[in-house]
């Protein structure tokens, strides 16, 4: 098992996949962080955004770009398992570890993993731009210190699950290309689209449901609707469930296919 999970970070590390992510990963944060940072206290009446005195205003700009992140290690999570299929090398890992369980269970803690070290780069750009705005300001970068640091640490599980949902979908979808637009446009584009529908058809519990935002309740971020009200959203540790019961069931799902299918 080891020997497994080894090998699946040297197919992500020994490529110039990981560097390129970790390059926009570390852009999204900080260059998101800077333009919340900026903006935040500005505006007038329902669109005006909290100043930098509230913590969940300076939790947001933290995690700002978390949207954009999330679909990276999305796309991460269905190129591990797409791109095996697409190069042919699915069958060599098979007869080199002949137990298919140990293959994917390997690919899920490699995933996890990715996930969480791009987390760790994506909340050092964030903080450390943003800190830096929130300072020069002249607010707290840090009010309510454990609140700030468990919505660090819960965008760390945030983005490994991602991947983990990427690679139900790269399983799903045999195509990796199709698989990759058809993921991202799902998560970026047909979401936005369902939570603009679920809010007109006032389907609230639905709306709250939906993968993004349940990721945005984990990290308590501020959730507004498309003009501008606020709208109800799920406890931290209700989107972190809901969040994690996508990957379960789309790693879970996928991987059960991959056990029991013919890729030869």
């Amino acid at each position: 098992m080891n020997g497994a999970i080894r090998s699946e970070f040297r197919k992500i590390f020994t490529t110039r996949l990981w560097w390129g992510m970790a390059i926009g990963v570390v852009v999204v944060g900080g260059g998101l962080a800077a333009v919340l940072g900026g903006l935040a206290g500005q505006g007038e009446g329902q669109n005006a955004l909290p100043a930098l005195d509230k913590p969940g205003m300076v939790t947001t700009v933290y995690t700002a770009g978390l949207s954009l992140a999330y679909l990276l290690t999305l796309a991460i999570g269905v190129m591990v398992i797409g791109a095996e299929y697409r190069h042919k090398t699915i069958t060599a890992t098979f007869l080199s570890t002949p137990r298919r369980v140990e293959v994917m269970l390997a690919k899920v803690v490699a995933l996890l993993g990715v996930g969480a070290f791009y987390g760790v780069l994506f909340c050092l750009s964030s903080v450390g731009v943003g800190a830096t705005i929130i300072t020069l300001r002249g607010f707290d970068p840090f009010p309510a210190g454990e609140h700030v640091w468990r919505t660090l640490a819960l965008s760390l599980l945030a983005l490994g699950l991602w991947a983990l949902i990427g690679l139900g979908a790269g399983i799903l979808i045999s195509n990796q290309v199709a698989a990759l637009l058809i993921s991202i446009g799902i998560a970026w584009i047909g979401q936005s689209l369902m939570s603009l529908a679920f809010l007109a058809l006032h389907w609230t519990t639905a709306n709250e449901l939906l993968p993004a935002n349940a990721t945005n309740a984990m990290v308590s971020g501020l959730s507004r609707g498309f003009s501008g009200e606020t709208v109800d959203q799920l406890s931290w540790w209700g989107g972190a469930l809901v969040l994690a019961a996508y990957a379960a069931v789309l790693a879970g799902v996928g991987s059960f296919l991959t056990v029991r299918r013919d890729v030869t």
